[in-house]
């Protein structure tokens, strides 16, 4: 679908790409996952027709582009949603607006929830005038658009050379056994979390085992690095679980993908020693980097990973409809 805005001096037009071929058409505007998109596209993780511009003539005034698992029909994510910010802000506002309405139109699912929308911004972006103007001009279209900020998250990474902390006796590590084995301990970690997600779930009406199973099913499940590397963390002796971590490979880095410690044994320091245990797993690997992520709000894991020596690079904010 082509939308034309004739009342404009030159023509707007709002398109998805004809193809693969117009990715450097795409490129024009620029955003930090930019590197990943011709492989993504190649893997099937993307498709021209859920990558839409906003045009006036060759000039690419605006951008937007969903993303799946390459086994998905439907897009699970909204990552890229960039406007030419040296236009006037009155013109930037409305080029956003309308580029999300038609494309999200075409490419949404009739009578569905729109995927979640994730904008990776500094970490000062708020002290950052010229940076919190980037931000909100995307944002204030997708609140136009009917979206709301569910969580602001830290990004983080550890990097090769930062010290690891070496064993403790305070616990032992086990491999996880199978699905129902992990499945036990997140149902219990779902109670009291601060995960903003999973907070939003039980609001909705989620049982903490559904909560668990989604997590599972949707994403843990799905990794193709070794399951061997998943750990649970029990007392020494007893064999009691404490918590667990789930070091893996996404589509882009090593993560830490899920950790957790069982209300029973919250408030103890453990979340170190099962942190330590999993980037200790992934470091042995030579890998040049470990991401992970958590909700600003949650001080105690967000000070766990600096404690960790995680540093944190970015943040995300996370919309939804």
């Amino acid at each position: 679908m082509t939308s034309h805005d004739a009342s404009a001096n030159d023509a707007v037009t709002i398109r998805p790409l004809a193809g693969p071929h117009e990715l450097d058409l795409f490129l024009r505007l620029s955003y930090v996952l930019d590197h990943e998109l011709a492989d993504d596209l190649a893997a099937g993780r993307r498709r021209p027709e859920w990558m839409w511009l906003a045009l006036r003539g060759e000039q690419v005034l605006a951008r937007i582009a969903w993303w799946a698992s390459a086994d998905s029909d439907a897009p699970q994510s909204l990552d890229f949603f960039d406007v030419d910010d040296a236009l006037p802000g009155p013109e930037r506002a409305d080029v956003a607006r309308r580029l999300l309405e038609t494309a999200a139109a075409q490419v949404v699912p009739a009578g569905t929830t729109p995927p979640e929308y994730g904008r990776f911004v500094p970490p000062d972006w708020r002290e950052d005038p010229a940076a919190r103007e980037v931000v909100e001009t995307r944002t204030n279209a997708i609140e136009a658009g009917g979206g709301r900020l569910l969580v602001e998250r830290l990004r983080l990474e550890w990097r090769p050379g930062t010290p690891l902390a070496e064993p403790t006796n305070r616990l032992v590590f086990r491999q996880v056994r199978d699905r129902e084995d992990l499945l036990v301990l997140m149902e219990q970690v779902v109670s009291g979390s601060l995960d903003a997600h999973t907070v939003s779930e039980q609001e909705s009406g989620y049982s903490a085992r559904r909560s668990a199973e989604e997590h599972y099913d949707e994403e843990l499940g799905l990794f193709t690095s070794p399951r061997e590397w998943w750990r649970i963390a029990e007392l020494p002796g007893t064999g009691e679980p404490v918590g667990f971590v789930v070091p893996a490979r996404n589509n882009y880095n090593p993560i830490i993908a899920y950790l957790g410690v069982v209300p029973a044994h919250r408030g103890h320091g453990y979340i170190d020693d099962i942190l330590a245990e999993g980037t200790r797993i992934l470091a042995a690997e030579d890998v040049p980097r470990i991401r992970a992520a958590t909700d600003l709000g949650n001080v105690p894991m967000a000070k766990a990973f600096a404690r960790a020596g995680y540093v944190n690079f970015e943040r995300a904010l996370n919309y939804v409809w």
